[in-house]
């Protein structure tokens, strides 16, 4: 069953009709077309949940948002796509950046977490366990990416581009434009509100990790990962893949999360029944 709805001027695509939800966030410079093989291999048994964040809409006029009310309008997707039951988060990139900072905000409306390749980049951990190169070529790419924001028209959308061929991004060109950028022009200048001082992310709920290893450098300390991996129901998974792991390697991806999600299911049903005999 396919169905599209508009919350907050956002069109929601909801695809598949099973008891449990599962929202799916990207990143840049992507679409809700990113998750378009995950869809095919899990609608079948869970409702898909998918939409192009605030902002990211090439089709709509060019605005940035502040966190809060990016979380704002997550919370209206999710309680009218799944009212009164938990959903499950599938985040990539920025999406995990936000939708940890809504899990952390909501944990009443989050059963479970597929974070992709993005950890605790807000820890002073993370930040140690760079290199002075790495740090540099993060300091480069997000700068540049900002600058592509402000300056914006042609000029913008060139620098994005340029940066896009360089990373190899694997999403269609056509939907990309500067005004994806948006993130980490907030991120520098602390315009609209500012991400900075984010709350510390603390799964206490079960939660996958898949990263790709093949990278210049990761998004996620070591530390973290080794403690994510021994909590109840969480795990972490390396792919030999690069920051895209659902892009590159679909079929293998897809039966991580589907294999881990079934693992789960239990989990998720007895801590709902818990909450409703409370």
């Amino acid at each position: 069953m396919k169905q599209q709805v508009q919350i907050d001027g956002i069109d929601v695509l909801i695809d598949g009709e099973g008891e449990e939800t599962i929202v799916m966030i990207h990143g840049w410079p992507d679409t809700y077309r990113l998750w378009d093989a995950q869809v095919a291999a899990l609608a079948p048994r869970y409702r898909c949940v998918r939409f192009t964040l605030p902002g990211f809409d090439s089709a709509k006029p060019r605005r940035a948002f502040g966190l809060n009310e990016m979380l704002a309008t997550f919370a209206r997707i999710v309680n009218q796509v799944s009212p009164g039951r938990k959903v499950t988060l599938m985040l990539h990139d920025w999406g995990c950046v936000f939708g940890y900072q809504f899990y952390m905000r909501h944990p009443e409306l989050v059963s479970r977490i597929v974070g992709v390749d993005i950890g605790d980049v807000e820890s002073k951990a993370y930040m140690k366990s760079l290199s002075l190169g790495a740090k540099l070529m993060v300091v480069w790419y997000q700068l540049w990416l900002a600058v592509a924001w402000k300056v914006g028209g042609g000029l913008g959308n060139w620098m994005t581009h340029f940066m896009v061929r360089l990373m190899k991004v694997p999403a269609d060109p056509r939907f990309i434009t500067s005004a994806m950028n948006f993130p980490y022009y907030i991120q520098w200048t602390g315009a609209h509100g500012s991400y900075r001082n984010p709350q510390r992310f603390v799964p206490a709920c079960p939660m996958l990790f898949i990263y790709g290893s093949r990278k210049p450098f990761m998004f996620h300390s070591r530390g973290w990962a080794e403690a994510l991996d021994t909590q109840p129901s969480c795990k972490v998974l390396s792919f030999k893949a690069d920051h895209w792991p659902m892009a590159r390697e679909p079929e293998a991806f897809n039966a991580a999360v589907a294999g881990w999600l079934g693992e789960t299911d239990a989990v998720v049903a007895g801590a709902s029944a818990r909450a409703r005999g409370a």
